[in-house]
């Protein structure tokens, strides 16, 4: 089954509610929430507030945060506790990205990987071990409604070709036409913004990212 997470920075801040309320009801398997620290990447978004106030009107759902952030290592705890069902760092950082990966496992939280375009998917291989996940962007990440980088699919790739067996992700760009691209380079989990959460027919975007009907 290919995984849909709609990413939440792509909602109306106004009617957060309602696209959550829409996409959850299309058939979405979970939210994806970016952290933005205007450092590490040229916008602010979020905090752990959005993760506790989702975390209480929707207990149940499932929480996929991506910590675009210098210093993740500082938060760990602080987004465990609002809610975080998954945590994902960044191959880029200047911590100790294994060190941090064990922390947010131990937790019991799922550890996730990420990494920018311009980073090879080789770097992080002796990491993928203490990955539940990897992340792979598909734009530069810090902004929504970017193009999608087709090249990117050869880390896709590369990282099966490895033997990584854990959730392979793709975030940016994904859409009715990349999104089948990405699955069939080896992704297993779609982190789609305006192309799902401001779809005339959210459901029928999910259908078709998971195979299930023609576009």
């Amino acid at each position: 089954m290919i995984r849909i997470l709609p990413s939440v920075l792509a909602a109306d801040p106004l009617r957060m509610g309602e696209a959550i309320d829409r996409v959850l009801a299309a058939g979405a398997d979970g939210l994806h929430v970016d952290i933005m620290d205007a450092h590490f990447v040229p916008n602010l978004s979020f905090g752990p507030a959005l993760v506790k106030a989702i975390r209480g009107v929707y207990p149940q759902v499932y929480q996929d945060v991506h910590l675009m952030m210098d210093n993740p290592e500082r938060y760990i705890d602080t987004f465990i506790q609002a809610g975080a069902n998954a945590l994902t760092i960044h191959a880029e950082i200047p911590a100790d990205a294994a060190q941090l990966l064990k922390v947010i496992r131990a937790s019991g939280c799922r550890a996730g990987l990420s990494v920018k375009p311009g980073t090879p998917v080789e770097r992080i291989l002796p990491l993928l071990p203490l990955c539940d996940q990897v992340l792979v962007m598909t734009v530069e990440p810090g902004f929504g409604g970017q193009k999608f980088m087709e090249g990117m699919l050869e880390k896709l790739r590369a990282l099966r070709t490895a033997g990584y067996t854990g959730a392979v992700q793709v975030d940016g760009g994904v859409n009715l036409r990349t999104g089948p691209q990405c699955v069939a380079a080896g992704a297993d989990t779609l982190i789609m913004g305006t192309a799902l959460v401001r779809a005339e027919d959210p459901a029928q975007v999910i259908r078709v990212c998971r195979g299930e009907a023609q576009p």
